[in-house]
């Protein structure tokens, strides 16, 4: 099965004409979406519940963890011990675990998370915390795809059953993460699409965000992006595609215009709300 869908619900306002939609007029249109806010702080165990109650059963969420998991701030800021963080976050996402609409906890680890080995005894720990929960790890840093060390990262991947996000994201001079279209979990896979946009990568300003991912893919790219997507599901695979490029309200266009590329009907959304006025 190919799931797509996008970065948070709120900013679509092209699905709900003009409107921030709510989770449940999300759920109308996609099966899946990918859930940052975890990533600046742990919910209630109420809010993910109240998560649970909009969508329909075969609806999935895909987590971006807390920070200090990803090592983008110490665990000492906001935690009393490492322990607590963990047990904290495991509480709020249960309702999510035991009704199965866990796609994958994403691990998207800084520029500066590089090939060492002090990291990789990390990711072990992190193995060992989710035991067999489904992970997918993002890399910004390109020492991980470096020859020889890509060979032997996949494999590591591999024998630790996480999911390498496939990153389509801009190839930059230097630090340049290379598309991947291939699965290292046994069932899952998740491609996330950044854009493309060179200059607003590197853009350095107040603004850095909303012009990194300022991108409208286009139907050449739309069309290899689907191909890849088919290939891989080809192999008895869960696909998961994720549109980031939320900046110029281009995520919901293009993750339709996929859809529909690959002739895909899901039966079991939400019911679409009619808007009388």
């Amino acid at each position: 099965m190919i799931r797509i869908g996008l970065t948070t619900w709120s900013e679509h306002t092209d699905l709900s004409n003009g409107k921030k939609p709510t989770l449940a007029e999300y759920a109308s249109k996609f099966p899946l979406v990918e859930v940052d806010t975890l990533f600046y702080g742990i919910p209630r165990k109420t809010t993910v519940a109240s998560w649970i109650e909009a969508v329909p059963p075969s609806f999935r969420f895909i987590l971006k963890v807390p920070k200090a998991m990803t090592l983008h701030e110490e665990w000492q800021k906001n935690y009393e011990s490492e322990k607590d963080l963990y047990l904290q976050f495991f509480e709020s996402v249960a309702p999510l675990i035991s009704k199965n609409q866990l796609y994958a906890f994403l691990f998207q680890f800084p520029p500066y998370f590089s090939c060492t080995k002090e990291n990789i005894l990390h990711l072990k720990k992190i193995r060992k915390i989710f035991k067999e929960l489904p992970i997918a790890i993002e890399f910004r840093n390109a020492a991980w795809f470096s020859d020889p060390m890509q060979a032997k990262m996949i494999r590591f991947m591999q024998e630790n059953q996480f999911i390498l996000t496939i990153v389509d994201s801009p190839q930059l001079p230097t630090n340049a993460i290379p598309f991947l279209p291939l699965a290292t979990h046994s069932s899952k896979v998740l491609i996330r699409c950044h854009g493309r946009n060179i200059q607003g990568w590197l853009e350095k300003g107040e603004d850095w965000r909303q012009k990194r991912t300022l991108y409208d893919y286009n139907e050449k790219e739309l069309e290899e992006l689907a191909e890849h997507a088919s290939q891989l599901e080809s192999k008895q695979l869960e696909v998961a595609i994720i549109f980031n490029n939320n900046s110029g309200g281009d995520a919901y266009r293009n993750a339709t215009s996929l859809k529909n590329r690959l002739n895909i009907q899901y039966a079991d959304l939400n019911p679409e709300q009619i808007d009388l006025f």
